[in-house]
């Protein structure tokens, strides 16, 4: 592979141990990352970049369809969490 693809590609990893959800099931740590990463981005700005933190832990742990499903609730105005 070339040195211009390789860095192309994201380094993939598993999200970290938090404490807060010691379980097996993850789901409170998925949406808890989504929130965190929403309203880390609605305080400090879309270019902080700790933000992206909870960003790499939900986009690990949580499925593709509830994200799908968030954003398109965040666009609507419909999201059921507070941001």
């Amino acid at each position: 592979m070339s040195a211009a693809i390789m860095s192309s590609e994201e380094k993939l990893e598993t999200a970290p141990f938090d404490p807060r959800f010691p379980n097996q099931n993850q789901t409170k740590y998925c949406y808890q990352s989504f929130v965190d990463y929403n309203r880390c981005q609605k305080i400090k700005g879309e270019d902080y970049e700790p933000c992206e933190y909870f960003k790499k832990v939900f986009q690990s742990v949580c499925p593709n369809a509830w994200l799908e499903k968030w954003n398109d609730q965040l666009e609507a105005g419909t999201f059921p969490g507070k941001i």
